[in-house]
Order: structure tokens, then C-alpha cells, then sequence
């Protein structure tokens, strides 16, 4: 049997992530002794597993603890302050305290909605991620970043509130479909972009094999992309500096969600939203044609988009400029100076960014 993998997030509340096989149990002992009264915040998908880790958590405390379960919308329909606000409706009629807990189960959108509710109620409830999704374990789950949609923009409110411990069950995957495994790799990708070069050799190696979650290139990627974040958060959780790099493809990829009123998978906008940031960084004079060409070929190989409408520029850039990553009314982008080698392009020209769009308009 395979071990566990333990990558620890350090910062004031350092927590562990834990990979592995067969660990849902391991919630239990994550939960705090004190929590009586649980919330297990769930997609209709995943309603018959939910339903048996409620049985599970309740046997591993005794008749003293109460397990609910939140049945909400998936994917980013879940992300709305109705949906919060139906969680908090839940919570106060079961009189949770502030020594109860949130459990998130599902994938990023799930995640990062069941993180909000935990920070936001009585200011602060105990929280344990178990992503079930490729997206999820590497990059929703992780990190403490929490939040919800507006009609305005993609998770433009929000909290930081680091859970005491993210689960990740890698059994959980085996009843994804191989696209939805791969528009959750768009984040794995990015961690190779951005700070470990090995991810794009075990891709280019096997662009087969590290998408089949039985395979040892598989968990390397998972495991290579969760510690890269775990290093980036737990020196900059508020992002004030470092975790900048992690919106490397994401100020265009929010504004192809947005556009596409979140029906495009976020791998799939990211996934654009990279192959921009790496033209961007091309037309800067800042990474080599070869490093450019080098992103299109990965995604690709991986079968992810990229390219998107050309006539929808002026309705991105209008949506990138009330990113919560604009400072002021200044654009902000993740560029590279090589793979590996992040760094920020401030207010970059715009006749520079339509250029750089060009490369991926059809």
C-alpha cells in the first residue's frame, strides 16, 4: 500500500495537506474534539457519498456530535451570497457555535463557497477541505483563499481563512472523466510554468500517463503542484508579494469565465488566459519565442483550449480592469522572464495587450 504524502502549509496557522488513497477516515481526526455540530457543504453529485461521510463522522464521535449536510448548486453556481446565505440559514437554526465545523466536499467552486461560510460565520468556524476534484486538490482547496461570484466579476468577495487540514483522497478521482481531469491539469500546467519545470518533462514525456490518476506521473504532478503552492501561501498568505505568481493565466482566464457567464470549465479560460500571459511576455521582450512556443505545445498535447473569440476583446479588457487584481487603475500581470522565472508586468500599453491577444483571437 502506498503512503500517504504529508506537505505541510506553514504561516500562523500552518496545516497539512494529505494525499493518499483510501483517507476519507482521516477527516474525523482533522475536525477539532470540540466541534459538536458539523456542516458537510456538498454538489448534488456527490449527495450518496456525503450522505456516508455523515455516517462516518458521526459514528467517530458518538451520539454527542451532529452532522448536517448543505445540498448546493455545482460548479460556480454554488458561488453566490444566496448560497452562503442558505448555508448560514442551516447553521443558525442547528445553533452552531464557534467551536463547530464546516467541511467542504466537492471541487473548487464547493470549496471555496464552504470556506467563505466557515469564515464568515460567528467571524470564524473550523474548517477541513476535501477536494474531489484535480482543481480542488491542487489549487481551490489550498491556500485559505475563499470567496464568491458577483455579477460584477469572479470571487471579487472573499476572506482568508486557512482550513486545519485539506484531504485529499485520490479514490475520489477515479469517477471523474478524463476531461474533466484534464481542464482541472490547466493548474497543474501553471505550477510548471511557474516553478517546477519537471511537471512540462513528465507531460511531454507522457501526455497519457499523467493524466490517468492510477499513474506514478500523475501523483508526482499532483504532489510537485500542491507543494508549489504550499510554499507560495505559506510565506505569503495575504497576498502582499510571492502569491502574485499564483494568477499567472488568470486575469484573462476570470474574464473568459465571466464572459462566458461560467460556462467554460476555469482549466479551460486558464488555460487560454497562460498561452496569453506567455505571448504578453513574448511581445515584452521578456521570454523566448522557443519558451512561448513551449506553451502551446503542452497545452495541446493536454488537449486544452488555446484560443477564444477575437471579437470579445473589448469586453475582456473591460473585465480585467475591475479584476481584484488591478491596483488602482492599473493592470497587473504574472509575465515570465523564462519557465520558472515569474515576475510582474505593471500597466502594460494597451496596443501591447491587444497585440498579445491577437495570438490567441480566432
Amino acid at each position: 500500500m502506498t503512503e500517504n504524502t504529508v506537505i505541510t502549509v506553514a504561516g500562523e496557522q500552518p496545516y497539512d495537506v494529505i494525499v493518499g488513497r483510501g483517507i476519507l477516515p482521516l477527516i474525523g481526526d482533522a475536525l477539532p474534539e470540540s466541534a459538536r455540530k458539523v456542516l458537510i457543504v456538498h454538489p448534488p453529485t456527490l449527495a450518496a457519498q456525503a450522505a456516508d461521510l455523515r455516517e462516518t463522522l458521526s459514528r467517530s464521535h458518538g451520539a454527542a456530535r451532529q452532522v448536517l449536510l448543505a445540498e448546493i448548486p455545482d460548479a460556480e453556481q454554488g458561488k453566490r451570497v444566496e448560497v452562503a446565505a442558505f448555508c448560514w440559514q442551516v447553521m443558525g437554526q442547528a445553533d452552531f457555535t464557534r467551536t463547530d465545523a464546516v467541511v467542504g466536499f466537492g471541487g473548487g467552486a464547493v470549496t471555496d463557497l464552504a470556506g467563505f461560510v466557515a469564515a464568515t460565520w460567528l467571524r470564524g468556524v473550523a474548517l477541513v477541505q476535501v477536494p474531489t476534484t484535480v482543481l480542488g486538490m491542487v489549487d481551490a482547496a489550498v491556500g485559505g483563499k475563499t470567496g464568491i461570484n458577483t455579477a460584477e466579476g469572479k470571487n471579487l468577495v472573499g476572506a482568508f481563512w486557512p482550513p486545519r487540514a485539506v484531504i485529499c483522497d485520490l479514490d475520489l478521482l477515479d469517477s471523474l472523466s478524463e476531461n474533466e481531469r484534464v481542464a482541472g491539469f490547466a493548474e497543474v500546467v501553471k505550477a510548471g510554468f511557474i516553478w517546477y519545470p519537471e511537471i512540462l518533462d513528465l507531460i511531454e514525456a507522457d501526455p497519457v500517463a499523467v493524466v490517468d490518476p492510477h499513474s506514478d506521473a500523475f501523483r508526482r504532478c499532483i504532489e510537485l503542484a500542491i507543494d508549489m503552492k504550499a510554499r507560495v501561501v505559506g510565506e505569503d498568505l495575504r497576498e502582499a508579494g510571492l502569491r502574485e505568481v499564483l494568477n499567472y493565466g488568470h486575469t484573462l482566464g476570470h474574464a473568459i469565465e465571466h464572459a462566458e457567464r461560467y460556462r467554460w470549465r476555469h482549466g479551460a479560460a486558464i488555460s487560454v488566459g497562460m498561452l496569453f500571459a506567455a505571448e504578453l511576455s513574448r511581445l515584452a521582450g521578456r521570454l523566448s519565442d522557443a519558451a512561448a512556443q513551449r506553451h502551446r505545445d503542452i497545452l495541446e498535447l493536454l488537449g486544452l483550449p488555446t484560443s477564444y473569440r477575437v471579437g470579445a476583446w473589448n469586453q475582456l479588457l473591460a473585465t480585467m480592469q475591475r479584476d481584484k487584481k488591478t491596483r488602482g487603475s492599473m493592470l497587473r500581470f504574472i509575465v515570465l522572464d523564462d519557465i520558472g522565472k515569474p515576475t510582474v508586468l505593471q500597466a502594460p500599453d494597451e496596443s501591447l495587450l491587444f497585440a498579445a491577444y491577437q495570438e490567441v483571437g480566432q
